[in-house]
Protein backbone atom coordinates (compact mmCIF):
# COMPACT_ATOMS: atom_id res chain seq x y z
CA UNK A 1 0.00 0.00 0.00
CA UNK A 2 2.79 2.62 1.10
CA UNK A 3 4.44 1.46 -2.46
CA UNK A 4 1.35 2.27 -4.06
CA UNK A 5 1.41 5.71 -2.26
CA UNK A 6 4.53 6.74 -3.39
CA UNK A 7 4.25 5.55 -7.35
CA UNK A 8 1.31 8.06 -7.10
CA UNK A 9 3.32 10.87 -5.33
CA UNK A 10 6.23 10.58 -7.79
CA UNK A 11 3.14 10.13 -10.35
CA UNK A 12 2.25 13.34 -9.42
CA UNK A 13 5.43 15.18 -8.55
CA UNK A 14 6.93 14.83 -12.05
CA UNK A 15 3.83 15.55 -13.90
CA UNK A 16 3.90 19.07 -12.86
CA UNK A 17 7.06 20.11 -14.76
CA UNK A 18 6.66 22.58 -17.88
CA UNK A 19 7.90 23.40 -21.01
CA UNK A 20 7.89 27.08 -21.60
CA UNK A 21 8.56 28.51 -17.90
CA UNK A 22 11.66 25.12 -18.15
CA UNK A 23 10.46 23.74 -14.64
CA UNK A 24 12.50 21.17 -14.79
CA UNK A 25 16.12 20.52 -15.12
CA UNK A 26 17.37 20.28 -18.51
CA UNK A 27 20.65 18.18 -18.09
CA UNK A 28 21.73 14.60 -18.38
CA UNK A 29 22.84 13.38 -14.93
CA UNK A 30 20.75 16.22 -12.83
CA UNK A 31 19.47 14.86 -9.53
CA UNK A 32 16.85 15.94 -7.35
CA UNK A 33 16.72 13.75 -3.86
CA UNK A 34 12.92 14.00 -2.07
CA UNK A 35 12.27 13.28 1.64
CA UNK A 36 8.93 11.72 2.16
CA UNK A 37 7.19 12.25 5.43
CA UNK A 38 4.36 11.09 7.58
CA UNK A 39 1.40 13.39 8.81
CA UNK A 40 3.76 13.94 11.96
CA UNK A 41 6.72 15.73 9.56
CA UNK A 42 8.53 12.60 10.20
CA UNK A 43 11.01 11.03 7.53
CA UNK A 44 9.54 7.78 6.75
CA UNK A 45 11.86 7.58 3.29
CA UNK A 46 13.59 8.72 0.12
CA UNK A 47 12.88 9.38 -3.26
CA UNK A 48 15.81 10.54 -5.71
CA UNK A 49 14.86 11.35 -9.16
CA UNK A 50 18.06 10.96 -11.72
CA UNK A 51 17.29 12.56 -15.57
CA UNK A 52 18.72 9.59 -17.86
CA UNK A 53 18.29 11.01 -21.07
CA UNK A 54 17.27 13.75 -22.96
CA UNK A 55 16.24 13.96 -26.57
CA UNK A 56 15.39 17.05 -28.84
CA UNK A 57 14.79 20.61 -27.41
CA UNK A 58 12.80 23.36 -26.98
CA UNK A 59 8.97 22.50 -27.84
CA UNK A 60 9.73 19.11 -28.97
CA UNK A 61 11.70 17.20 -26.35
CA UNK A 62 11.36 13.78 -24.62
CA UNK A 63 12.49 13.58 -20.90
CA UNK A 64 13.70 10.19 -19.18
CA UNK A 65 13.92 10.31 -15.60
CA UNK A 66 14.85 7.02 -12.89
CA UNK A 67 12.71 7.43 -9.38
CA UNK A 68 14.61 5.50 -7.09
CA UNK A 69 12.87 4.23 -3.70
CA UNK A 70 15.37 4.33 -0.52
CA UNK A 71 15.08 3.56 3.18
CA UNK A 72 14.66 6.66 5.22
CA UNK A 73 18.46 5.32 6.97
CA UNK A 74 20.77 6.13 4.14
CA UNK A 75 19.32 8.81 1.52
CA UNK A 76 22.65 8.01 -0.46
CA UNK A 77 22.13 4.61 -0.04
CA UNK A 78 21.04 2.48 -2.72
CA UNK A 79 17.36 1.83 -4.01
CA UNK A 80 14.96 -0.99 -3.04
CA UNK A 81 12.70 -0.01 -5.79
CA UNK A 82 13.31 1.89 -9.10
CA UNK A 83 10.32 3.12 -11.48
CA UNK A 84 11.45 4.54 -14.99
CA UNK A 85 9.47 7.78 -15.90
CA UNK A 86 9.73 9.46 -19.31
CA UNK A 87 8.08 12.86 -20.19
CA UNK A 88 7.10 14.07 -24.02
CA UNK A 89 6.71 17.67 -25.00
CA UNK A 90 5.03 18.54 -28.04
CA UNK A 91 3.27 21.78 -29.25
CA UNK A 92 3.07 23.47 -25.98
CA UNK A 93 1.10 20.21 -24.29
CA UNK A 94 3.33 17.98 -21.87
CA UNK A 95 2.49 14.54 -21.40
CA UNK A 96 3.67 11.67 -19.18
CA UNK A 97 3.79 8.45 -20.92
CA UNK A 98 2.33 6.00 -18.36
CA UNK A 99 3.85 2.95 -20.17
CA UNK A 100 7.64 4.17 -19.13
CA UNK A 101 6.60 3.33 -16.06
CA UNK A 102 6.64 -0.74 -16.03
CA UNK A 103 9.93 -1.50 -14.56
CA UNK A 104 11.99 -4.05 -16.11
CA UNK A 105 11.61 -7.55 -14.12
CA UNK A 106 15.35 -8.31 -14.42
CA UNK A 107 16.32 -5.09 -12.86
CA UNK A 108 13.77 -5.76 -9.68
CA UNK A 109 13.83 -9.11 -8.54
CA UNK A 110 12.48 -7.69 -5.22
CA UNK A 111 9.12 -7.47 -6.79
CA UNK A 112 8.98 -11.51 -7.49
CA UNK A 113 6.44 -12.59 -10.44
CA UNK A 114 4.43 -9.20 -10.43
CA UNK A 115 3.35 -8.02 -13.08
CA UNK A 116 2.36 -4.76 -13.59
CA UNK A 117 -0.23 -2.94 -16.47
CA UNK A 118 -0.39 0.98 -16.83
CA UNK A 119 -3.55 2.45 -18.81
CA UNK A 120 -5.54 6.24 -18.58
CA UNK A 121 -5.33 9.54 -20.04
CA UNK A 122 -2.53 10.93 -18.69
CA UNK A 123 -2.01 14.76 -17.17
CA UNK A 124 -1.34 17.20 -19.69
CA UNK A 125 -0.13 20.68 -18.34
CA UNK A 126 -0.03 23.85 -20.49
CA UNK A 127 3.27 25.86 -21.09
CA UNK A 128 1.16 29.07 -20.29
CA UNK A 129 0.96 27.89 -16.32
CA UNK A 130 -0.49 31.37 -14.66
CA UNK A 131 -2.48 32.48 -11.38
CA UNK A 132 -6.19 30.47 -12.06
CA UNK A 133 -5.41 28.53 -14.86
CA UNK A 134 -6.79 25.42 -15.07
CA UNK A 135 -5.61 21.55 -15.66
CA UNK A 136 -7.50 18.68 -17.38
CA UNK A 137 -8.57 15.89 -15.41
CA UNK A 138 -6.13 12.63 -15.54
CA UNK A 139 -6.86 9.20 -14.60
CA UNK A 140 -4.48 6.12 -14.14
CA UNK A 141 -5.20 2.22 -13.86
CA UNK A 142 -2.89 0.30 -12.66
CA UNK A 143 -3.08 -3.65 -12.57
CA UNK A 144 -0.29 -5.55 -10.37
CA UNK A 145 -0.56 -9.34 -10.37
CA UNK A 146 1.73 -11.19 -7.58
CA UNK A 147 0.97 -14.32 -8.86
CA UNK A 148 -0.79 -15.34 -5.27
CA UNK A 149 -2.80 -11.65 -5.72
CA UNK A 150 -4.15 -9.18 -7.77
CA UNK A 151 -4.66 -5.85 -7.40
CA UNK A 152 -6.29 -3.11 -9.20
CA UNK A 153 -5.72 0.78 -8.08
CA UNK A 154 -7.43 3.40 -9.94
CA UNK A 155 -6.82 7.08 -9.72
CA UNK A 156 -8.65 10.14 -10.89
CA UNK A 157 -7.11 13.78 -10.85
CA UNK A 158 -9.37 16.57 -11.17
CA UNK A 159 -9.78 20.48 -9.67
CA UNK A 160 -6.38 21.18 -10.55
CA UNK A 161 -5.49 24.45 -10.76
CA UNK A 162 -2.23 26.99 -10.05
CA UNK A 163 -3.70 28.79 -6.93
CA UNK A 164 -0.25 31.26 -5.95
CA UNK A 165 3.15 32.05 -7.27
CA UNK A 166 4.59 32.10 -3.87
CA UNK A 167 8.37 31.63 -2.15
CA UNK A 168 8.64 28.14 -0.18
CA UNK A 169 11.45 27.23 2.02
CA UNK A 170 12.52 23.26 2.18
CA UNK A 171 15.58 21.66 3.03
CA UNK A 172 17.33 22.43 -0.25
CA UNK A 173 16.38 26.18 -0.42
CA UNK A 174 14.54 28.57 -0.79
CA UNK A 175 12.28 28.81 -4.41
CA UNK A 176 9.85 31.08 -6.00
CA UNK A 177 6.96 28.58 -7.01
CA UNK A 178 3.87 27.73 -8.76
CA UNK A 179 1.36 26.65 -6.27
CA UNK A 180 -0.87 23.93 -8.02
CA UNK A 181 -3.64 22.06 -5.92
CA UNK A 182 -5.58 18.63 -7.55
CA UNK A 183 -8.27 16.03 -5.94
CA UNK A 184 -7.52 12.52 -6.35
CA UNK A 185 -9.99 10.08 -5.74
CA UNK A 186 -8.04 6.74 -5.84
CA UNK A 187 -9.76 3.14 -5.65
CA UNK A 188 -7.35 0.60 -3.98
CA UNK A 189 -8.49 -2.81 -4.13
CA UNK A 190 -12.45 -1.65 -3.79
CA UNK A 191 -11.56 0.66 -1.05
CA UNK A 192 -12.30 4.43 -1.89
CA UNK A 193 -10.71 7.40 -0.76
CA UNK A 194 -10.29 10.90 -1.82
CA UNK A 195 -7.54 13.33 -1.06
CA UNK A 196 -5.99 17.01 -2.04
CA UNK A 197 -2.75 17.20 -3.21
CA UNK A 198 -1.24 20.83 -3.09
CA UNK A 199 2.35 20.69 -5.26
CA UNK A 200 4.87 23.74 -5.44
CA UNK A 201 7.08 24.07 -8.71
CA UNK A 202 10.06 25.89 -9.23
CA UNK A 203 11.72 26.98 -12.60
CA UNK A 204 14.46 25.27 -13.32
CA UNK A 205 14.16 22.58 -10.27
CA UNK A 206 10.90 20.79 -10.56
CA UNK A 207 8.81 19.39 -7.83
CA UNK A 208 10.22 21.27 -4.22
CA UNK A 209 7.52 20.23 -1.88
CA UNK A 210 4.02 18.57 -1.75
CA UNK A 211 1.57 17.87 0.70
CA UNK A 212 -1.80 15.49 1.00
CA UNK A 213 -4.70 15.75 2.99
CA UNK A 214 -7.98 13.65 3.39
CA UNK A 215 -11.45 14.72 2.95
CA UNK A 216 -11.39 16.24 6.25
CA UNK A 217 -8.28 18.32 5.20
CA UNK A 218 -5.63 16.88 7.82
CA UNK A 219 -2.43 16.43 6.47
CA UNK A 220 -1.65 12.65 5.13
CA UNK A 221 1.88 12.78 3.91
CA UNK A 222 4.42 15.54 2.25
CA UNK A 223 7.63 15.42 0.11
CA UNK A 224 9.93 17.84 0.55
CA UNK A 225 13.15 18.44 -1.62
CA UNK A 226 16.78 18.00 0.35
CA UNK A 227 19.19 17.97 -1.78
CA UNK A 228 19.74 18.94 -5.91
CA UNK A 229 22.36 19.14 -8.04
Amino acid sequence: MKKITLIILIMLSVTGLQAQNIFFPTKVGSVQTYATLNNKGKVEGYVRQTITDIKGGGNDMTISYLSEIIDKENKDGEAKMSIPLTIHIKDGIMYFDLNSMMPAQKDQPQMGELKMEITGAPTEIPTNLQVGKTLKDANMVMSMNMGFIKMKTEVNLTNGKCLAIEDVTVPAGTYKSHKVTQTAQATVMKIKSTTTTITWYAPGVGTVKSETYDKDNKLQSSMELVASK
